[in-house]
């Protein structure tokens, strides 16, 4: 006799790859919630999150951004990106200003605290995704980055 658990079981099986804790998506999530916590925990002392990061990750690539921009570029909207900017500029990280040619764009420029952070951040952070890669060849490295890359542009 078949009993509905074996028959549920049996037609399951076949999706044993999309099913948490097997499939993709599960995994993802899991390996970003373990790098955030981790960045998290390198990022505490200097009274920073992750999102602070990913902000002065893009003034000190390019220094001056609209608002728009960074949002645009951390996929943000502008709502949660405003708060952050504002404890930002709180701590002395960032300054806003008005640009120049359109009142209506706030430019946010780092201060000498935000610009200091560059030389402190990034080697902490790299070693976090040396921890995570371990044991991966370059080549491994690099194609696994072309892989989510890829995967977040199939699905953008």
């Amino acid at each position: 006799m078949v009993t509905t658990s074996t028959v549920d079981r049996t037609h399951l099986a076949q999706w044993h790859d999309v099913l948490a804790p097997h499939s993709l998506g599960y995994r993802l999530k899991l390996l970003a919630q373990l790098g955030t916590r981790r960045l998290q925990e390198v990022l505490e002392p200097f009274g920073l999150t992750a999102f602070h990061w990913l902000v002065l990750c893009c003034l000190w690539q390019e220094d001056g951004l609209p608002t728009s921009s960074i949002g645009d570029k951390l996929q943000q909207v502008g709502g949660t990106l405003t708060g952050v900017l504002d404890r930002m500029e709180e701590r002395g990280l960032v300054r806003r200003e008005r640009d120049t040619r359109d009142r209506r764009i706030w430019r946010i420029w780092l201060t000498d605290s935000g610009r200091e952070l560059q030389e402190v951040l990034p080697p902490l952070v790299a070693a976090i995704r040396d921890r995570a890669v371990g044991g991966f060849s370059e080549a491994d490295q690099k194609l696994f980055s072309q892989l989510i890359d890829r995967a977040i542009l199939n699905l953008s």
